[in-house]
């Protein structure tokens, strides 16, 4: 007992020495982590304002690589091409909802986080390219940003053709379509490989684009953003263009479930939003 008492007296005086050695040596003064907020840029402030504080959208434009591909040849957009590319979005995409939708409409409902490439994300096929992806309704990849001409129609279109195109898909993770109908019309022209054909080849089949036949999900996404990229007349021209009547037929019951679902999901005029996209896509040509 007398052993083990002295034991502890002993390893009880060690710990003592130890800590009062300890307390004279040297502290930091500070910490080795830097806390300081980078300096924003004229163009930081700008989305701050027209992005993040009226609807929640953090915009990534420099390089991350954890938020791309690692596999692709991707780069950062141009600094230059930044802000017109946003202008563009803001006003087909963002404006034309919120006119249209009612002005939460974007807040309440919209990707969380954009992220713009500037250069062309080559598909493994080595003949597609992604042009955007939405992943889980929170974030939107744009890419080709360093390609846009807001003094081009084609551009134009091409460019918010993606926004509109994911952004069906964030309304439908939040509301789904009736895919049990939207089945029914064209089942067995779906395809693995939908660029195999041409876009009028396609048509002719009864859907939108090549690329609707890739499945369900982007049939219909693909039939609300390209009918949302036309006028009334634009649209009636494309129908015009297809010879095959049942592929015109099925065309009309897409686009009609794709109106339904606007109005009963979002109480959304989807004419009134077409409109209203095609007027703003002319704002931002002329301005």
């Amino acid at each position: 007992m007398k052993l083990i008492k002295q034991y502890k007296k002993i390893v009880l005086a060690v710990a003592i020495m130890a800590m009062v050695s300890c307390s004279h040596e040297d502290q930091p003064t500070e910490t080795a982590l830097d806390f300081t907020q980078p300096v924003k840029t004229d163009l930081d402030k700008w989305i701050d304002q027209n992005y993040l504080d009226p609807y929640n959208i953090n915009v990534q434009y420099e390089w991350n690589q954890n938020v791309v591909e690692a596999n692709r040849f991707l780069y950062p957009p141009a600094i230059e091409k930044v802000q017109p590319a946003l202008e563009i979005i803001k006003k087909i995409w963002i404006d034309s909802y919120s006119t249209i939708g009612g002005k939460d409409f974007v807040k309440i409902l919209a990707p969380r986080d954009f992220v713009l490439v500037g250069g062309v994300n080559v598909n493994p096929d080595d003949v597609s390219n992604t042009l955007g992806l939405a992943e889980g309704g929170k974030r939107i990849s744009l890419f080709q940003v360093d390609y846009v001409d807001k003094k081009s129609r084609a551009s134009v279109t091409q460019f918010i053709h993606t926004i509109q195109h994911e952004y069906v898909h964030i309304l439908n993770q939040t509301k789904t379509f009736d895919v049990e109908s939207w089945a029914k019309i064209t089942p067995n022209d779906y395809s693995s490989n939908p660029f195999s054909i041409t876009d009028a080849a396609a048509q002719r089949l009864g859907f939108i684009s090549a690329y609707a036949r890739s499945n369900y999900t982007e049939d219909f996404a693909e039939t609300a953003a390209i009918i949302l990229l036309m006028s009334k007349s634009e649209y009636d021209a494309f129908y015009a263009s297809i010879t095959v009547p049942a592929a015109v037929t099925a065309l009309k019951k897409k686009e009609a479930l794709v109106v339904q679902y606007y109005r009963d999901a979002f109480n959304i005029d989807f004419y009134a939003l077409r409109d209203e996209a095609q007027k703003n896509t002319t704002d931002v040509l002329n301005n």
